[in-house]
């Protein structure tokens, strides 16, 4: 039986998880960024909107 093959293979298996975990914290992270800039985005142009703009129209031939 081979010990140190073993061994090696405990710390990889740990760094694999750890590597894992803070991929999806820092991907969970940047999503609510994304979600929070777009939600601005919509509070930005909803306010930007003239609701009175374009109600009349006058043509004349």
């Amino acid at each position: 039986m081979n010990i140190t093959g073993i061994e090696a293979l405990v710390p990889t298996q740990t760094d694999n998880q750890l590597v894992n975990a803070v991929s999806t914290q820092v991907m969970s992270q940047s999503l609510d960024v994304q979600e929070t800039l777009g939600q601005d985005m919509i509070k930005m142009m909803e306010q930007s909107v003239t609701p009175n703009l374009g109600q009349n129209f006058d043509m004349s031939i």
